[in-house]
């Protein structure tokens, strides 16, 4: 028999691609020999052993080559195994590889057995006696999409595919017309043909045949007639044209297209980079990630984190004044709101907990600085808007627009239905640190460092006075100046029902600026606030203190156009927005701006 390898070809580098379908048994040790057989003979590639068969790429001198096909044909099963040929200067493999697979072509459709049967196939001289007297066929390219960019038979449909185990669906998308027409489906070597063609069959094809050794076997008995490119082959080759050479094409590292030559003069390829099919300019890159980011945030907040019963650990450190206390009285002294027959109840059902979460019975001592845990067992929390929309990204920090109802931090019945939850799940392991805080009820603007260091930058902004920060709010009744200002001091603690409120006497400075921007039919204004003071629920004080309570403010109202109170959050909406905010940047030092899109009780012309 006469080997590939004795004819006059130059080149010192034999390639070899080989598949054969067969039951195989006892891999460990048959990777085990292979792997050794191949390293002594300095053979290079990757081998794929499965219960279904073998595939592989190797390369090397041909002696070797000739000696590994021997040692594989030996193996029952593997006794016709046919390998295509191709030449090279160098070796295109970096080491050799042997690996026990699932399947030797992934594909994951239980029942297709090519080694038992698989479609008709064509050989590649009648196919082309086919092209040349322009029979109708419809040829189908199984292979993925960035491999047909390199180059396909003229007219070939592409499957759509980025991989092979998205065939199936490629299938279902394909026209009805084609399952009575005749198919010709091809690969590079025919081995995913050899799993489609039957699939093919199973839904309905009636006249599919597969290239017999796929386009390689084609090149090496037809050349490149019909054939437009070169193939792509999965080795640092990149391609071979229709003489079975290595190609001039590349392989992009980043997206792994192929590239052509003169793909690889364009000035968006960079090797290690970028190619044309990637590139993307910064603008681009900042939407792409922006979206990736917006789709996670979706993901984790859609079912709702807090829908689902689970228990939620409150946790309490324990004071100085509370040293030497036990842990009954020290929860009844912090938290007096709570009965003492309250805790003893907790305690009885394994509610209270050290920081460890070890049980506590309620009678130890504790230290100044020790941290206990409350447990509230299988909560379902409230729910709330999950919208949550990420505007900008860069390294040092995060803007979001908070959508309403939603809880920033932590407190009462909400903790994993709240924003922080949510950045924590989706910047994980970072943890960001919003700088300023919005009422639960509050839409808009929410800046969140990305680390300790630029979270000090941001707050000593808040803290200084140094952010601008431009507020929309629809108020009841109609001010009759078109600007206002409002500075009633505010008091500085809250009271019983947790609210705070003027106080001449004692209260802190707050300062806050009106413009009417709407003053609608329906007998409510939309006024622009900004705030030169930030004091808690400032702009919602000051319009009630004016005359003018916020539309749909359940604790500061007065008067027969004010709201119903309401126990939970969400139950009317609070028409109070976050719409603009300028600072510094903490990184660059720049001078930054950001809006948010305004919500639907914004908008003018409400009639």
């Amino acid at each position: 028999m006469t080997s590939k390898f004795q004819t006059t070809n130059a080149l010192p580098i034999v390639n070899i691609a080989a598949y054969r379908f067969a039951p195989l048994q006892e891999l460990q040790a048959l990777r085990t020999e292979l792997l050794a057989f191949c390293n002594a003979r300095q053979l290079r590639g990757t081998i794929l052993l499965s219960t279904e068969g073998i595939n592989l790429f190797v390369a090397g001198d041909g002696v070797s080559i000739e000696a590994l096909l021997a040692r594989l044909r030996a193996i029952h099963g593997l006794e016709p195994l046919a390998a295509k040929y191709s030449y090279t200067a160098d070796q295109p493999f970096r080491r050799m590889l042997v690996r026990i697979k699932r399947e030797i072509i992934a594909f994951g459709v239980p029942g297709i057995d090519p080694a038992r049967r698989t479609s008709p196939k064509i050989a590649p001289l009648q196919l082309k006696a086919w092209l040349d007297e322009g029979r109708k066929i419809t040829l189908l390219d199984t292979r993925n999409d960035y491999e047909v960019k390199l180059g396909t038979f003229d007219n070939a449909l592409p499957a759509g595919v980025d991989h092979f185990r998205d065939f199936p669906a490629a299938v279902a998308k394909l026209p009805e017309e084609l399952k009575d027409e005749t198919i010709v489906m091809f690969c590079t070597g025919g081995i995913r043909c050899e799993k489609a063609g039957p699939y093919m069959e199973q839904q309905g094809f009636r006249n599919v045949l597969q290239l017999d050794g796929g386009i390689l076997k084609y090149f090496e008995d037809c050349g490149g007639a019909h054939y437009h490119g070169d193939c792509f082959v999965f080795d640092q080759r990149v391609g071979v044209d229709p003489s079975l050479q290595m190609s001039d094409a590349a392989q992009c590292f980043k997206c792994l297209s192929p590239l052509t030559a003169e793909e690889q003069q364009d000035a968006r390829y960079v090797p290690g980079q970028s190619c044309p099919w990637c590139y993307r300019t910064d603008d681009e890159q900042a939407a792409e990630q922006l979206k990736a980011r917006n789709n996670a945030m979706h993901a984790a907040m859609d079912p709702l984190p807090g829908s689902q019963p689970s228990d939620i650990f409150r946790p309490l450190r324990v004071p100085q004044e509370c040293d030497g206390l036990s842990v009954l009285e020290t929860f009844s002294r912090l938290l007096e709101h709570l009965t003492a027959d309250y805790w003893e109840a907790e305690a009885r059902a394994g509610n209270l907990l050290d920081s460890d979460q070890h049980l506590l019975s309620g009678t130890e001592i504790v230290q100044a600085g020790d941290r206990l845990l409350h447990r509230h067992p299988q909560m379902v929390e409230p729910d709330v808007n999950g919208n949550i929309t990420v505007l900008y990204e860069d390294e040092a920090m995060v803007v979001i627009n908070k959508p309403a109802p939603l809880p920033m931090h932590a407190g009462g019945r909400y903790t994993r239905n709240t924003l922080q939850h949510a950045l924590d799940t989706v910047y994980r392991p970072q943890k960001l640190r919003p700088s300023h805080r919005l009422d639960a009820n509050t839409t808009g603007l929410v800046i969140a460092a990305r680390n300790r260091h630029f979270a000090g930058r941001l707050q000593t902004q808040f803290a200084e006075g140094r952010v601008e920060k431009i507020y929309l709010v629809r108020v009841h009744g109609h001010p009759a100046q078109d600007e206002l200002r409002c500075d009633a001091p505010i008091s500085k603690e809250a009271g019983v029902s947790g609210t705070r409120e003027v106080d001449e006497q004692e209260g802190g400075e707050a300062v806050t600026l009106f413009k009417v921007l709407e003053r609608a039919a329906d007998g409510t204004s939309l006024l622009e606030a900004r705030p030169l003071t930030g004091r808690t629920n400032q702009i919602r004080i000051h319009c009630a203190s004016l005359g003018h309570a916020v539309v749909g403010d359940a604790a500061y109202h007065s008067g027969d156009a004010a709201p119903r109170l309401t126990k939970e959050i969400g139950e009317l909406p609070l028409c109070l927005h976050a719409w603009q905010i300028s600072f510094t940047h903490p990184a660059s030092g720049e001078a930054v701006s950001f809006t948010a899109t305004p919500p639907d009780w914004a908008k003018r012309d409400r009639n």
